[in-house]
């Protein structure tokens, strides 16, 4: 039995409810106890629904579903303890809080309303206001679970939209990644396709400077087979009139007249030195193209600029000499350490396109020197100059002022990446109808320039 002491019924100012029009469920055998509870608790604002055994109490829970449950232990039937096992096995109820009512105070009774469920309890006689204040704390602390509930449930939502945000962050990053690799293959294939470009604009060089020496090489062997032809018919007139005739000295000599055999001697000196010369022409071209690029792409060794350069200028010599004379202004350079046939290339690209800045006739300087640890080769034009909106983007790849099928705007950039792998820096400057100048900047030895940055 539930028993409520009246005296201690004074209403406390300072506790405020925590939720509006909370439901209470009170579950007692005793009418007048259920008759006091529930007009307390009504002049607090509550809403008391009751019962009187716990078998109707399951009922009420199970269609109320209050905030609270104010329910007593020592009940006929179904005793309280039995009943809050039941409300926490039950899916809908098992969250609402239950606080005892007992007169049974001792240990095992209080370990075994913590045990089924309960969450307190208050001892008979009860003190209204003991029951009030613990009414209350329950609530707010209920509803601050279901705030943090609340929170947990946002929270995950986030957690799994950021989740799938990343997800597909990573996804868009993968793609990002094939595009980058897309865009590197596409432009190595541009690289190499910049490079072939070259390599014909060579060959169709190299073949223009062959044909030449190898043309009049031929000319001059058929005037001298001709030549021998008549060296050697009057070779034989002579043996057959010296035998036959001792005394035709003076026949002699007219055939020799004839054949004209002073004319021949020297014309076949002549010839002879001509077709060496171009001989030799021919073989010091090809020998610029294996200088040109028998280094292999990796193999970093000292080399000799000048050789270098001098190689270039044999190789371009068909792109550079209807358009202007070649002037070297060479100092006295160390060996550099680098890829020789990279550094060629940077020659041949700033040599062809001085050529291609001058419109008629003009001058491509080339000077050398150093400067401290580092070289520099300075290849300069008196061509039509690169407009100052356009020096900051001449070595962007792609970017060209020449017509369109005229050219892919890469050899400048393959040069600047040439240039910069070499841990070197090149610089241009430019006047309009005046001319440019590219200066390159090298180290002795890359190696060194690194040390020394660490």
């Amino acid at each position: 039995m539930t028993n409520v002491d009246m005296s201690t019924m004074v209403e406390p100012a300072s506790l405020s409810i925590p939720s509006a029009s909370a439901t209470i469920l009170v579950v007692d055998d005793t009418l007048a106890n259920i008759g006091v509870l529930t007009d307390f608790l009504e002049s607090q604002d509550f809403t008391v629904v009751v019962a009187q055994d716990g078998e109707e109490g399951l009922q009420r829970a199970q269609y109320v579903l209050p905030n609270l449950i104010l329910l007593d232990v020592m009940m006929p039937g179904m005793d309280g303890f039995e009943m809050c096992r039941r409300l926490k096995k039950n899916e809908a109820t098992r969250d609402i809080p239950v606080i005892f009512m007992t007169a049974l105070t001792d240990t095992t009774n209080i370990v075994t309303g913590f045990d089924v469920g309960g969450i307190d309890y208050v001892t008979k006689p009860i003190e209204i206001e003991e029951v009030l204040v613990r009414i209350r704390t329950h609530l707010r602390l209920q509803e601050m679970q279901k705030q943090v509930s609340t929170q947990n449930a946002k929270l995950q939502q986030e957690v799994s939209t950021r989740v799938l945000a990343e997800q597909a962050l990573q996804v868009e990053s993968n793609k990002q990644h094939q595009l980058i690799l897309q865009l590197q293959e596409a432009q190595n294939q541009l690289l190499q396709s910049e490079k072939m470009a070259s390599l014909g604009q060579l060959a169709a060089g190299v073949a223009h400077e062959i044909n030449n020496p190898i043309g009049f090489v031929s000319s001059n062997l058929n005037s001298l087979r001709q030549y021998v032809g008549v060296l050697f018919g009057l070779i034989d007139s002579y043996e057959k009139l010296l035998v036959q005739y001792p005394s035709t000295a003076p026949e002699i000599e007219q055939l020799k007249k004839h054949a004209d055999m002073v004319f021949l001697k020297t014309d076949t000196d002549e010839l002879m030195a001509e077709s060496q010369d171009g001989l030799k022409r021919v073989k010091d071209i090809v020998q610029s193209l294996k200088d040109f690029s028998h280094r292999g792409v990796s193999e970093w060794v000292f080399a000799d600029l000048h050789h270098g350069l001098d190689s270039t200028l044999n190789i371009v010599n068909n792109e550079i000499k209807y358009k202007a004379s070649v002037v070297k202004k060479y100092g006295v350079l160390p060996p550099v350490k680098c890829i020789a046939s990279q550094l060629n290339q940077v020659f041949m690209n700033l040599l062809v396109n001085a050529a291609h800045a001058i419109e008629k006739r003009g001058v491509i300087t080339i000077c050398t020197g150093t400067e401290g640890d580092q070289v520099w080769i300075k290849i300069s034009d008196n061509g039509a100059g690169i407009p100052p909106e356009n020096l900051t983007r001449i070595f962007d790849p792609f970017f060209t002022t020449k017509p369109i099928g005229s050219g892919t705007g890469l050899g400048l950039s393959l040069s600047y990446g040439i240039v910069s792998n070499h841990r070197g820096r090149i610089e241009v400057s430019s006047e309009l109808n005046v001319g440019t100048s590219f200066t390159i900047h090298l180290p002795i030895d890359p190696l060194f320039v690194d040390v020394k940055e660490d």
